[in-house]
C-alpha cells in the first residue's frame, strides 16, 4: 500500500510512530481504529443524557405552555 502525504503530514506520522515505539504502518493503523471507534461512539448519543440536558434546559418552557 502507498500512502501519500506532504511532508509535513509524514513529519507528523514519523514522530508519531517514535512516540509509540511503532512503524509508520503501525501507526497508520492505530489512527485509523482509534478514528473509526470515535467516530462510531459519536454516531450513537446517549439518549438519556441528552435527554436530561433537554428537560434541564426545556422544561421550566414545557411546564409553563402545559399550563396555559
Amino acid at each position: 500500500m502507498t500512502v501519500r502525504m506532504t511532508e509535513e503530514q509524514d513529519a507528523r506520522l514519523t514522530e508519531l510512530a517514535q512516540r509509540w515505539g511503532v512503524s509508520k504502518n503501525e501507526a497508520i493503523a492505530r489512527a485509523v481504529e482509534e478514528a473509526s471507534r470515535a467516530e462510531s461512539t459519536e454516531a450513537e448519543p446517549d439518549v438519556s443524557a441528552v435527554s436530561r440536558e433537554m428537560l434541564d434546559r426545556w422544561g421550566p418552557v414545557l411546564d409553563r405552555l402545559g399550563t396555559v
